[in-house]
């Protein structure tokens, strides 16, 4: 007996709702982002918003914590996570990140980047929020050297979270100086640096 899930029409309103509020903070920010054009572009009203986020704030917390985790999760974490060679994983996932946001997802910048920018030093929420995928980011990392470093890889003497940290500040990084310049080319200068850092991690066989 085969069991059918029926999506809910508050679900699909839901997730318009929130796509639609993703593109524009990932566009005017959250602080830019207006409710009208959230809005327009999903054809509903007032009421359906507020019945879903009852402020602006609770849809900006849902953006963070429904689409940008998960998308950096299914772009990144999980392909470390579940990777036999993580380490080889993560040089993939670097080289193919250029092709995978697109050049007008590196002039935009990174949705967390961004607004960790904006509104870290402005509201404590937020910040935990944004630190969350942070620390997962990092230690995802952490545990992918680790795992290299188990497996005779990366050198022994490397501090692995130490490493994972930089790396994702280094990434972050290369993204918010492309975004600046508005420099794909830039983008992908600095993440040939980033694999360069990695492979000087490793040992030589």
């Amino acid at each position: 007996m085969t069991t059918q899930t029926t999506i809910k029409p508050q679900d699909i309103t839901r997730e318009k709702l929130l796509a639609s509020a993703y593109c524009e903070m990932h566009r005017q920010g959250y602080q830019g982002a207006s409710v009208s054009n959230i809005l327009d572009s999903t054809a509903l009203t007032k009421g359906a918003l507020y019945h879903h986020f009852p402020t602006k704030h609770a849809l900006g917390l849902a953006v963070i914590d429904e689409i940008i985790g998960p998308q950096l999760d299914q772009l990144i974490f999980e392909r470390l996570r579940n990777s036999a060679q993580p380490v080889t994983e993560l040089l993939e996932i670097i080289s193919g990140i250029e092709a995978t946001i697109g050049d007008e997802g590196i002039m935009l910048g990174c949705p967390l980047n961004n607004l960790m920018q904006e509104m870290s030093p402005l509201d404590e929420q937020f910040r935990h929020h944004l630190n969350a995928i942070l620390e997962t980011w990092q230690q995802t990392i952490g545990a992918a050297l680790e795992h290299g470093q188990s497996h005779g890889i990366i050198k022994p003497e490397t501090d692995c979270q130490a490493a994972a940290l930089f790396i994702v500040s280094a990434w972050e990084g290369c993204l918010s100086i492309a975004k600046n310049k508005q420099s794909p080319a830039a983008f992908k200068i600095c993440m040939a640096q980033l694999q360069g850092y990695i492979r000087s991690l490793m040992q030589v066989v």
